[in-house]
């Protein structure tokens, strides 16, 4: 393998990446295997705090342990000389550790309080630990005193003393009472830091003979109680009153100021201004408390910038500011401001902030190789600038040994040209008056051949367009170059998309899956090379394609989150579903499926964010949707009825809860106890945000109300309903409705009305009072007043005369408002007069039309509703008996005078007559009135037949047309030969007089096919033509000679092995269909199909090859009708059909405008073949 190498090398196929040589910070690694007979110099892995306050009533334990090769051995130092362990038979040292126990029992602890100092070393070096200082915590006791009774004026200031003993560590101030309560504070009473009570100005209430100020002192928890305080607060009148018993003990009555209000003025701290230190990283506490009546309020801000928001908070009732983590830029001046409705007073607090020594870089170990350079570095900073002093094996290093390989510049050792043996621990002490640093940094001088830490053959799993990491551990000194390779060929640059890190590891930044496969390391020094082998799988990433959706449901229906998700195949996912990032309730409504979450029957309980979460090994991914569940709102509450007036309430309700869905309204229903019990009626409906509706009453109603709520669930149940209101009697509001005067008879009136509600009535007893009078006659009204009643009766009126009527309401209590009067009219009678100056007006022979005088309106006697216009046909003119038809009829609106008869048949005789109609019936008819159409186009012939077929002639008979339409002045014949091909031939056309009916046809080709058109004419013109085709027959020559080849021995034994190689095909083809199989042409048809084999038309969408596209008639015993089609007649011996291009008609003039449409495509077998098996006969007739 090492030639393998050297080969690689020499060969320039390699480019080596070197690590940067890590003397100032290489890691002795701390696998075992590894650091198992590597030398190594002393380490202190853990010490005791400096400032050690140890509790007198417990033994002394003081840490020191240490690491190294061999293992090292301790000693102490006690106040700066040796400390002899043994010699104290109180002290004990643990096995193989430096640190002690000393017991304490029978002992005084301050007999061995003091500065300790652990000292850890073997044969490669010495290391020390920080001093120890030693101490016992203290809780002193109370010094005795007297406490005399402190009387003030009420609205003075006042501040408690509570001085309490000096401890160790300083004890922690609280004021109780005597029922070890704690006593009230606020902004007028409050505790300084110094534990002092402060009050802003007392007050009567604050007379009591038990302020007790407690020291808890954290070390022993014991807690120290000073003797109670007695303070009674007097006002003026009691002070005078009492002045003279007083006066002996005036010493004790404390009288600073006036009791009446005044501005503020700082009690602490006094004076304008004052200053303050912190240290760097400690807590700043700065406070200002002022005394002021009323009470002042306390404000604060920094002169020179911002307050720090993030490291400040405020306490005491904002008289105490305090800073956390304190930094050299909370220096500066900050001003606390009290203020009262009297005015404000400041004071200003200068901060500075010193800094006990900090590292900014901390020396490091060194492994070094023989003859390699090293350096030390010890970089802190502190307020005062923090001295420096090194030292080696905890010796000063200027009393040390001299070493030329060693140089001291301030805060760095340079080590140069470094020997074996020449390992050592270095000290680096910084201090100041605050506080100092030590740090303890070996050199080891090594010469280690590599070795590769991480673990051979591992497999690192990566998700793609994650970053993969290969780990490449080694050890060795020198320190070991690494290169990486990729499946054993490509050696891997330290470039895009690689990065190889100081410690070995290849990064790739965006893993693909072109990036999976083997890679090898190779660790090496001038001492030797190390190689292992890992591998590297990419997988394709866990994905939720379809994430749950937000949804809104029902109460008690069905929810459903969908979460379908793609993954590697290779890697096993687990899907889990959270409940607002917790498990799913544990129950049997909750169905978890592969790709889905199922809630039935929601309930509340079920709200919140569901989210599906799906893992692997290696990933994950997650997606969340909110549930939220409605239902109908719960119905209103505590429904009120306020302002309660004559035709009003207001009525007031307290909304149900909502169920996550909005209230849209609120709808006021009413029940109506007096007239309509158990019926409850929509009265008003109110915004959801409203909870009051005024509501607009009727008199003589005994009312209930109830509210119900809606949402866009549904209607809530109804509220409870309301206490019940009656509203007193009164005249009606309102008339009767839809009032209308309309007469059933000639002579009668009848007058209807809508009757009133129960709740319009206002009162009882009510009746209605009819009203009536003819319109625009000077009569005085009539009237009658009816009750229970919708309908009144008006007799022997005049026949259809305009009324002007009305109806008003009336009860007990009054009559309604004046009605307004409607307009109707009596009963109808029939007209008696019918229209005259009747008049037609002939347009063609289809159309005329026909003008009337109208009647006058009093002959109507009723209300017009149109004529009535009825005509018939007679007959025709050239028939002389009458053939009457049936009759139609047109009605025509009552403003018309004109009006159009449509469909008339031509050279026919009409009568018509008018009528006119009201709403009682129809009048009589004006006197008959004749008119005559004009000529029309004939219809069709009525047949046309081929009779009489020969060689070269035939005969035509036909019939005349069944409608004239006029009179008939001849018949046109066209025809022309059709040959083999369905090509058409020259048209010959003959012209025949009207009396004629047969023709016979000469000079016809033999064997032909001839078409035929024929149609009848009249002065107007041709009508519609009809066709009818015939064939001659063939020469009796041709006939012969056709016998005898068909007798002829070589012909017939020719056609009999064509019909058996036919058969022999056709056999063979049924069989591959009974098999399954396909014909050869089939299968070539499909293998190789050809847009263009297709079946070809023409452009007007017949076939290649001779149709008829427009009527699809037979070419015998067929006919034309008027209407242009053609109908088959009975016979079915007609000839091949064949079709025509064209309509088939003739020009004005006569001439032929149709023309046959085709001419035989080429190749049009190639667009028809068949699967189908052939028939024999057809097979046959294909050779003929």
């Amino acid at each position: 393998m090492d030639r393998k190498w050297k080969w690689v090398l020499s060969s320039g196929a390699l480019l080596v990446i070197f690590l940067g040589r890590m003397t100032t910070a290489l890691e002795v690694p701390l696998d075992p295997k590894v650091l198992e007979g590597l030398p190594q110099p002393p380490t202190i892995t853990h010490q005791s705090p400096k400032d050690f306050i140890i509790d007198p009533r417990e033994n002394i334990l003081i840490y020191c342990e240490a690491k190294g090769k061999p293992h090292p051995s301790f000693s102490w130092t006690r106040n700066g000389t040796h400390f002899d362990v043994e010699k104290d038979s109180k002290v004990l040292m643990k096995p193989s550790s430096g640190t002690l126990v000393i017991d304490i029992s029978g002992e005084k602890a301050e007999a061995y309080e003091g500065i300790y100092q652990c000292t850890a070393r073997n044969e490669h070096g010495t290391a020390v630990s920080n001093n120890i200082f030693i101490r016992q915590s203290r809780s002193p006791l109370w010094s005795k005193e007297r406490k005399e009774a402190i009387m003030v004026q009420v609205g003075v200031s006042l501040v408690l003393q509570c001085r309490p003993p000096a401890g160790l560590p300083p004890p922690i101030i609280f004021w109780m009472d005597n029922n070890f309560q704690r006593l009230p504070q606020n902004t007028r009473v409050s505790q300084a830091l110094n534990g002092d009570l402060y009050f802003s100005n007392v007050l009567l209430d604050d007379t009591r003979n038990d302020y007790i100020c407690y020291a808890r002192f954290p070390h022993t928890q014991t807690i120290q109680q000073k003797q109670p305080i007695t303070v009674k607060v007097l006002d003026m009148d009691a002070i005078n009153e009492t002045v003279a018993a007083l006066y002996n003990y005036t010493n004790n009555l404390f009288v600073d100021s006036p009791s009446g209000e005044r501005r503020p003025s700082f009690m602490a701290p006094l004076g304008r201004s004052s200053t303050q230190m912190a240290l760097r990283g400690g807590v700043l506490e700065i406070e200002c408390i002022a005394e002021g009546l009323p009470t002042p309020e306390v404000s604060w801000y920094k002169e020179s910038g911002d307050l720090p928001s993030s490291r400040m908070s405020f306490h005491n009732f904002q008289k105490t500011l305090k800073i956390a983590d304190v930094m050299e830029a909370d220096a500066g001046d900050y001003r606390c401001t009290a203020k009262n409705s009297l005015g404000s007073a400041h004071h200003t607090i200068k901060v500075s902030v010193k800094a006990a020594p900090f590292w900014i870089s901390a020396p490091r170990n060194l492994i070094l190789a023989p003859k390699e350079t090293g350096i030390l570095t010890c970089r802190v900073s502190g307020d005062p600038k923090p001295q420096i002093a090194w030292s080696v094996n905890g010796v000063p290093i200027e009393n040390s040994p001299k070493d030329t390989s060693r140089k001291v510049e301030d805060d760095t050792v340079i080590l140069s040209d470094v020997q074996t043996g020449s390992s050592a621990v270095y000290q680096c002490n910084a201090s100041n008056e605050f506080g100092y640093l030590l740090a303890n940094a070996f050199v080891n001088v090594l010469a280690e051949a590599p070795r590769v830490l991480t673990p051979p053959n591992n497999v690192y799993q990566v998700i793609t367009n994650n970053p993969a990491f290969l780990d490449c551990a080694s050890f060795g000194s020198p320190i070991p170059t690494i290169t990486w390779f990729k499946d054993s060929q490509t050696s891997i640059l330290n470039r895009d998309p690689y990065v190889i890190h100081n410690n070995g590891t290849l990064e790739i930044n965006v893993a693909q899956s072109l990036n999976s496969g083997k890679y090898t390391c190779i660790a090496s020094n001038n001492l030797g090379t190390r190689e292992n082998h890992v591998y590297l799988e990419v997988k394709e990433p866990t994905r939720i394609l379809a994430q749950p959706e937000y949804m809104v449901v029902q109460r008690n229906r069905k929810a459903v989150f969908e979460c379908k998700v793609k993954h590697d195949p290779t890697l096993i996912p687990t899907m889990n579903w959270l409940k607002d990032n917790g498990e799913l309730p544990d129950d049997e409504r909750f169905l978890v499926d592969t790709d889905s979450l199922t809630i039935n029957e929601v309930t509340e309980e079920d709200e919140g964010t569901y989210t599906c979460v799906m893992n692997t090994t290696l990933d994950q991914d997650s997606a969340s949707a909110m549930l939220t569940v409605v239902e109908e709102p719960d119905p209103p509450t505590d429904l009120e009825l306020t302002d309660q007036r004559e035709r009003s309430v207001q009525l007031t309700w307290i909304p149900g809860d909502e169920h996550n869905s909005p209230t849209q309204k609120f709808l006021v229903q009413y029940e109506d106890l007096l007239h309509q019990a158990g019926v409850w009626h929509n009265l008003t409906e109110e915004e959801g945000t409203k909870t009051t509706a005024h509501l607009d009453l009727s008199p003589y109603a005994y009312y209930s109300f109830r509210v119900l709520a809606v949402n866009h669930v549904g209607f809530s149940q109804p509220s409870q309903p309301s206490r019940q209101y009656r509203t007193n009697p009164a005249a009606p509001d309102v008339n009767p409705t839809d009032v209308h005067g309309v007469g059933t008879e000639h002579n009668n009136l009848v007058i209807s009305w809508k009757e009133l509600t129960g709740l319009q009535s206002n009162g009882p007893g009510l009746q209605y009072k009819v009203n009536w009078r003819q319109k625009d006659v000077e009569e005085d009204w009539l009237s009658e007043t009816v009750a229970n009643a919708s309908k009144y009766v008006v007799s022997g009126t005049p026949t259809f005369v305009p009324y002007e009527v009305k109806v008003q309401a009336v009860n007990d209590y009054g009559n309604g408002p004046a009605p307004e009067a409607v307009v109707g009219y009596s009963g109808e009678d029939v007209p008696i007069s019918a229209p005259e100056s009747v008049q037609v007006l002939v347009q063609n022979g289809t159309l005329a039309e026909v003008h009337w005088e109208p009647v006058l309106t009093s002959m109507v006697r009723g209300r017009l509703q149109g004529y009535k216009v009825s005509y018939w046909r007679e007959r025709s003119l050239h028939q002389a008996e009458a053939q009457q038809e049936e009759q139609q009829v047109l009605l025509f609106s009552g403003n018309r005078t004109d009006g159009r008869l449509p469909g008339l048949k031509p050279y026919s005789l009409y009568t018509l007559n008018i009528r006119v109609v009201n709403g009682k019936g129809e009048g009589p008819p004006s006197p008959n009135h004749n008119f005559e159409t004009p000529e029309g186009v004939p219809g069709p012939p009525s047949f046309l037949r081929i009779k009489n077929t020969d060689m070269d002639s035939l005969t035509l008979e036909w019939g005349p047309p069944q409608d004239n339409n006029g009179r008939l002045t001849g018949y046109t014949l066209k025809y022309q030969p059709v040959n083999s091909s369905n090509e058409l031939g020259p048209v010959e056309e003959m012209m025949f007089p009207a009396n004629e009916t047969t023709v016979i046809l000469a000079d016809l080709k033999y064997s032909t096919r001839y078409k035929f058109y024929f149609n009848a004419k009249t002065i107007k013109g041709s009508g519609p033509t009809i066709t009818e085709e015939a064939v001659t027959i063939m020469d009796e020559a041709m006939k012969s000679d056709q016998v005898d080849l068909a007798t002829q021995g070589w012909f017939i034994g020719l056609m009999c092995a064509i019909a058996l190689l036919i058969l022999v095909l056709l056999i063979i083809c049924f069989i591959k269909r009974n098999k399954g199989g396909k014909y050869p042409v089939k299968e070539k048809e499909d293998a190789h199909q050809d847009p263009e084999i297709q079946p070809m038309k023409d452009d007007d969408g017949t076939f290649g090859e001779y149709s008829d596209t427009e009527d699809h008639k037979p070419l015998k015993g067929s006919r034309t009708p008027s209407n242009g089609t053609v109908k088959r007649d009975d016979s079915d011996d007609s000839l091949v059909d064949y079709g025509e291009g064209g309509d088939g008609q003739f020009n004005e003039d006569g001439s032929f405008i149709g023309q046959y449409s085709g001419k035989k495509e080429k190749d049009t077998h190639e667009g028809n073949e068949s699967s189908e098996a052939p028939s024999p006969v057809n097979a046959m007739n294909s050779f003929v």
